[in-house]
């Protein structure tokens, strides 16, 4: 069995079941540790992620990656796509994935068994190649991660 699939048996264990988005969030997150060299899942804070949706990609994001909000290396800023930031905090490099404009269009083909869109989806989005699946964007932050990373020792105090 391959990492993938690994992958995908420990998100549906977290998530109850496998759906098509999680299966993106997996794989959003393989490629971004592929373009910034990084081995995954992480178990250090190097990792930061921006995730632009909650739901099932982001649960997908968070076992592929290791990170996850709990830990101070997701933050979570609904803009209800389906993209992610990466950064790597060591070296400053990010980069924006979001699935390419035209996989859903392509999933029939990898799928042909199947006349429901969803689990041609599912199925698709496991077979299909990266540049098929995903589009990834370098970006530059225009933020500091150290001003939006919370600081443990940072305590309101309420009246």
């Amino acid at each position: 069995m391959n990492n993938l699939q690994l992958l995908l048996e420990e998100c549906a264990q977290r998530h109850a079941h496998l759906c098509p988005r999680q299966v993106l969030g997996v794989r959003m997150g393989l490629k971004a540790g592929e373009v910034l060299g990084l081995e995954l899942p992480r178990q250090d804070k190097r990792l930061f992620a921006f995730v632009e949706m909650d739901g099932c990609t982001t649960d997908g994001i968070a076992v592929a990656t290791g990170c996850c909000v709990g830990r101070r290396t997701m933050r979570i800023v609904d803009f209800g796509k389906v993209a992610a930031t990466f950064v790597d905090q060591n070296t400053g490099c990010a980069v924006r994935i979001h699935p390419h404009p035209r996989a859903r269009d392509l999933a029939m083909s990898y799928a042909p068994q199947t006349d429901d869109r969803w689990h041609a989806y599912l199925i698709a989005y496991q077979k299909m190649s990266d540049e098929e699946l995903l589009v990834v964007d370098p970006v530059t932050l225009t933020v500091s991660l150290t001003k939006i990373i919370s600081q443990e020792t940072a305590r309101a105090r309420c009246a």
